[in-house]
């Protein structure tokens, strides 16, 4: 049974990030856009990061412009939107697809691990999975749920 760290992605700058790097780690994997309505969720993510990075929790973000071309940036463009606009200190990775025929595995695996509205297809930018400490999916939010809604989830996760 695959988990988070059968996976590998291209981080902004770049380097290819093998995510067996977050093993035992409670991560939270959001695709994200710099010109999207819910573009501030930024900053609920980046507090959660800081909240709980010392207890386990890391946020990946994974830019993708496959949603009305909301995020048409480079890889440079990306990183300094989102360290300018809103304090991004959590690992951002390098644009992906995560629908259709070139989906990034790590998503692939992801919308088959917990299915949304729209069957396992991702419906928008910012939604989110909580995957827990032993590399399985916990839950998948829609990009409408904000970051704090999450924190209870989180909390009961780093616990367990």
């Amino acid at each position: 049974m695959p988990t988070l760290s059968d996976f590998s992605a291209t981080t902004l700058d770049g380097r290819e990030q093998d995510l067996a790097a977050y093993q035992g780690k409670v991560v939270l994997v959001v695709n994200t856009a710099s010109q999207c309505g819910l573009t501030p969720q930024f900053s609920g993510l980046e507090s959660l990061y800081e909240k709980y990075v010392d207890q386990g929790l890391v946020v990946l973000g994974f830019p993708c412009n496959q949603f009305a071309g909301q995020e048409p940036g480079t890889a440079d463009e990306i990183g300094e939107f989102c360290q300018r606009n809103y304090g991004v200190s959590f690992p951002m990775f390098d644009k992906i697809e995560v629908n259709g025929e070139n989906t990034h595995p790590l998503y692939r695996w992801l919308r088959t691990e917990k299915g949304g509205v729209l069957g396992d297809a991702i419906k928008w930018n910012f939604t989110k999975f909580l995957i827990g400490r032993d590399g399985q999916v916990i839950k998948r939010y829609a990009p409408t749920t904000e970051p704090e809604k999450i924190a209870e989830d989180i909390e009961k996760a780093l616990t367990d």
